[in-house]
Formats: C-alpha cells, structure tokens, sequence
C-alpha cells in the first residue's frame, strides 16, 4: 500500500462513532488495549525526558491512564476524546479517590473532546490503539504534530495488516465481505510520520497469537475489541442461522492445540517532533543585469 493509498482509507465514520458509544458503555476498556498499552508503557522507559504535560489520545478506550499516572506521576494529564459519553469515562478515571494521598498532591488533569482549543505545549502525545480506526491517519498525525512542544515525541501503537488474517481467510472462503478494514502497513505510517513533520520515525511491530477454547469465546471476544466498520460489510442483520455456518467455519482456526487461535499484528511508532525550518520565499526577483551574468556560466555548465 502505498503513502497516497493509505491515506484515503475507507472507512464508516458513523459506524467507528457507534463502536465508540458502544465500548464506553463497557465496565472495563477492550482487553487487548488493557495488554498493549502495558507493553507500550515498558517502551516509555527507553525516554530520558520526563513529560511536563501528556496528552493522552482515546484515553479510555486506550487504557494507559493508570500507566502515565504511575510512570509520571509528577505530569498533568488531557485526556482527548471522541464524544461526552468518553469524556465523562475518563474524568472519572482520571480522578483519585478520596482517600488517596495524591488526590490533593497530583498534577490537575482534564478530559476534554477531540475538538477542544488549547491542546498544545505537550512533551508527550500518547495514543493507544486508536489509530487504525482513523479515516485519515496522516491529519490526526499533522494535528498531533501541532500539540508538541519542541523536542516533544509522539508514541502510537495500532493494528497492522495481519490482523485476524486467519479469519479474513474464512470469510473469503466463503465470500463475505472482508470481516475488517484495511489496517495499514508500519512503513506507509512511518511514512506519513515524516510528510506530517516528525523527525526520527522508529517504527516496529510484534504478531500476537491468542487462543479461545470455543468459537463462541472467540465471536464475543472480538465483539469486545470493537467491530467491523468498512463501508462494505454486509449492510443487515445475521441471522442466527448464519451465525451458526460461521461458527462451523471457524472449526478451520483450530491450531495443534485443538483451541481457536487468531493473530493480531501491533504496529507501534514513536517519532520526536521536527525542528521548524523557514519558508522559502514565494517569488524571487532577479534583474535583467544578473541574468546576462549568469546565463553564460549556465550554459557552459549544461550536458
């Protein structure tokens, strides 16, 4: 997949609201953001800086705010989110209880909507598996990018391409609709990192393997992580008829074990923001004087 192709994913925006409402209605963010976002809090010990301000992208649904919280507990957490349902999730969240010491000690936090002013001057920008459900990855990076203070760095993680490939294969066995979108490769978001002005992309990636002992751990577990939001899916409801010829279909994921196993691609990034360089100038003016000077040079030096 190309940088340009990438770019213009297709994507339901109305259906990525409706999993959003849906999964903030939750006890507990989807497990797997839970488990990636402890893996990405291990990577923050790579950064000698300590952040004054994190802006926590997708907080609730992202589940590193206890992660940022205990790495730096000296810093003044936003939490960024997509509706009021969320934000309410994550002020709650983001506020000790009363008899915790750093109730009156801690740094204020705030929980505000994705398109609230004044979410700039950050060391960090944090985003948790929110990215690949985004339309338009390279914007939401340009506008990360505007958030960070000088020398501050973004850290990301998402799904990459091979993501429940195991279940893709089925459902075009059967030929369905593709059961996902198109999650993007690791080097096209390395490279919207740079066009968006980051300097220093590191991008890498690990595949998880994760087993259910039945199909019908395995539907509701995937329910849980979010659902399919690509323009072409099947546009009704199952029955549970077909419910029934899917799950005889995923007797095919069973592994050596004898239990279902799908695997996730995490693709994680990190990049510092880059240093601000001057425009060139729109219009050079050059006098008819200096063009006969410097046409003769110029026309020796052509081959």
């Amino acid at each position: 997949m190309s940088g340009s192709s990438a770019a213009a994913r297709s994507i339901d925006d109305t259906a990525v609201a409706a999993v959003q409402r849906r999964l903030g209605r939750l006890a507990q963010p989807p497990w797997l953001h839970v488990e990636i976002a402890g893996r990405m809090a291990e990577r923050l010990l790579l950064f000698k800086a300590t952040p004054r301000r994190i802006v926590d992208w997708s907080s609730f649904l992202g589940a590193g705010a206890s992660r940022l919280t205990t790495t730096f507990p000296d810093a003044a957490i936003v939490a960024v989110e997509p509706n009021g349902s969320l934000v309410e999730r994550s002020r709650a969240q983001l506020r000790p209880p009363w008899w915790a010491p750093r109730r009156w000690t801690a740094p204020a936090a705030e929980a505000v909507l994705e398109s609230a002013p004044g979410l700039g001057d950050a060391q960090l920008v944090w985003a948790n598996m929110a990215l690949h459900g985004v339309a338009n990855p390279p914007a939401l990076m340009q506008r990360w990018q505007q958030m960070l203070a000088p020398s501050g760095f973004v850290m990301f993680s998402c799904l990459g391409p091979d993501t429940v490939r195991e279940l893709t294969s089925v459902y075009a066995q059967l030929r369905w609709p593709s059961p996902t979108i198109a999650f993007v490769d690791m080097h096209d978001l390395g490279d919207m990192l740079v066009h968006a002005g980051f300097a220093d992309p590191v991008m890498d990636q690990e595949r998880l393997t994760v087993h259910w002992n039945s199909a019908e751990a395995l539907c509701s577990d995937l329910r849980l992580l979010g659902g399919n939001v690509s323009p072409d899916r099947f546009p009704g409801l199952r029955t549970p008829r077909w419910l029934c010829r899917m799950h005889s279909a995923l007797e095919s994921l069973r592994d050596d074990s004898g239990r279902f196993a799908l695997t996730f691609e995490i693709v994680y990034g990190h990049a510092f923001k880059g240093e601000a360089t001057a425009n060139a100038a729109t219009e050079t003016q050059v006098s008819l004087e200096e063009m006969r000077r410097l046409l003769p040079s110029a026309r020796k030096t052509v081959v």
